[in-house]
């Protein structure tokens, strides 16, 4: 594999199609033929009574099973999640801790610091169809994933550092770094290794796109009805560190909260596991015997401002629309006490936070005084913005705030794919309010930024700035910052960099909340809620 130039950003409309953008996955609509025979029946809940077995787990995934199901280019909420348990990385990581651990691979390198990692591959592993996996699968999985002329979304998480990937035997390959990058351990799950004898013939990734999924993991997939269900088995081969723990598992898609949450509601409910559980729903569901937990981490409601339209090129002006919203007020009416104000463009917990400064802590005097500085006057704002439940609940502390320092401002929430399209479209507008959460994809705080600021960035094409100077030396510092070897200082820069972020709040967040999850503890056992969309089962098992 010849070298590539670093390209660490997403880069096509097809990334954001499947709603990787908004933090909760495949918003649009597409017409995909199922993948076998149909769906298996959507209300087969268990295979036992109380007390007894699950051999059939349903569970019911509050995003769309429509979207791309190409682990190399999905955003996919309910695509990401049940390609975990489908296909294996070399490495993949805990769903938590996002700590790598051996998965094809029999081992991590022992010195993450070098600039080759060698890995050999589990032995007897197979794919779901029974033929063996091979170096060659890797080689050829890797070889999509850097070629300079196939653009898929994962590219961006590898090319500024992975050079080639080498076959060195039957069961065995080399990967070749363009400088050390221990980051990129547990970002190898997002390579997810897929067999060269399936994908490698013609239309095959349009196949992939439309939900076909062969890998090695501990579940096969059986069925796929988009806008429906998607049917998985126990895979009986697989001798991997994660074996399947339910005979059978069926992935409602309910995108709607009410259906979903009556799903998991009652006495005997349909469903064992239901994610993106609404806030008000959380005291009715525990008195019903359900355990809910949420999990506090990136996600996100941002402000994207358009730099090329006037006045918002304005840095004043834009700071002055975040020093104005009523954070607390927003989390208390909105969120229901499940958020917290953004010190950062990181939420507090990653590992390489710190308080940004500035912090856009509530100041409506300080928001006037900018739009005065800045010479601007009776400004009008339509603030168009995903239909996000959680977001539009979050809107009217936006108005109402935005109002109080003189700004008129209508509110316009859309369909997500609405939004895109226009954006997409290179349409006018002034301001977006929408959904993120790059914690799909890690935690490392170079993929996070990258994920929304690059120079090739979709988002920056969004927002209409990367050709500015403030810009430019923005991705600088986070390409030296990629590049430094220790990681202390590498911290350091990166702390440092998202101080300009947080000044020139081009695309930034306004508050962070929590996710919910419920299940029934009288029938599983070992979840644990995550704090991005979707679920992971590979360590789940029926309560005892």
């Amino acid at each position: 594999m010849s070298d590539v130039t670093p390209r660490p950003a997403l880069h096509r409309r097809s990334f954001l199609k499947y709603t990787g953008a908004l933090g909760a996955a495949a918003a649009v609509s597409t017409t995909l033929s199922a993948c076998s025979s149909g769906p298996e029946s959507t209300n087969d809940s268990d295979g036992g009574g109380e007390g007894g077995s699950l051999e059939t787990l349903t569970a019911v995934i509050g995003y769309g099973n429509d979207g791309s199901w190409d682990p190399t280019q999905t955003a996919s909420a309910f695509a990401m999640a049940a390609n975990h348990h489908i296909y294996e990385g070399l490495l993949d990581t805990d769903p938590i801790t996002r700590e790598p651990y051996a998965a094809l691979a029999t081992e991590i390198p022992a010195d993450l610091n070098a600039t080759s990692w060698k890995f050999t591959l589990r032995a007897g592993a197979t794919w779901h169809d029974g033929e063996p996996v091979t170096a060659d699968d890797v080689v050829f999985t890797f070889a999509r994933i850097l070629d300079p002329d196939t653009t898929t979304l994962v590219k961006g998480f590898f090319a500024s550092w992975l050079k080639e990937v080498n076959k060195t035997g039957a069961t065995s390959v080399e990967l070749v770094l363009k400088f050390p990058f221990p980051d990129g351990a547990p970002r190898l799950t997002l390579a997810k290794i897929m067999p060269k004898h399936i994908y490698g013939k013609p239309g095959a990734w349009d196949d992939a796109a439309a939900g076909k999924a062969v890998g090695s993991g501990p579940y096969r997939q059986t069925a796929h009805t988009p806008k429906s269900n998607t049917t998985f088995e126990a895979f009986t081969p697989y001798n991997g560190p994660r074996k399947a723990a339910f005979k059978k598992m069926n992935w409602l898609t309910i995108v709607d909260a009410a259906p979903r949450v009556a799903k998991i509601s009652g006495a005997g409910p349909g469903a064992q596991i239901v994610d993106n559980i609404p806030y008000a729903n959380i005291a009715q569901l525990e008195k019903d015997g359900r355990k809910v937990e949420g999990g506090a981490g990136m996600n996100h409601l941002f402000l994207l401002f358009n730099t090329a339209r006037k006045p918002f090129d304005d840095v004043r002006v834009r700071q002055a629309l975040h020093y104005a919203i009523d954070r607390d007020k927003m989390i208390q009416a909105g969120l229901k006490g499940h958020g917290r104000p953004a010190t950062s463009f990181l939420n507090e917990d990653n590992p390489s936070y710190r308080k940004a400064s500035p912090d856009y802590a509530h100041d409506p005097a300080k928001a006037k005084a900018l739009l005065a500085e800045a010479g601007v006057k009776g400004l009008k704002i339509n603030l168009m913005s995903v239909n996000v439940s959680w977001v539009v609940d979050c809107l009217p502390t936006i108005k109402a705030s935005w109002d109080a320092i003189g700004v008129e401002t209508t509110l316009d929430p859309q369909e997500t794919t609405a939004v895109f399209t226009k954006l997409d479209q290179k349409k006018d507008y002034q301001v977006v309010a929408g959904a993120s959460n790059p914690n799909q994809f890690g935690l490392d705080a170079d993929l996070v930024m990258h994920y929304n600021y690059a120079p090739d960035n979709i988002w920056m094409g969004y927002a209409r700035w990367s050709g500015s100077s403030e810009a430019k030396r923005l991705f600088r510092l986070m390409d030296q910052a990629t590049r430094e070897p220790d990681a202390e200082k590498k911290k350091r820069m990166t702390q440092e960099y998202l101080d300009v972020v947080a000044e020139n709040v081009v695309i930034y967040p306004v508050v962070h909340n929590e996710l919910m999850t419920a299940w029934d503890p009288k029938k599983l056992d070992g979840i644990r809620a995550q704090p991005y969309p979707g679920i992971n089962l590979l360590q789940a098992k029926s309560a005892s």
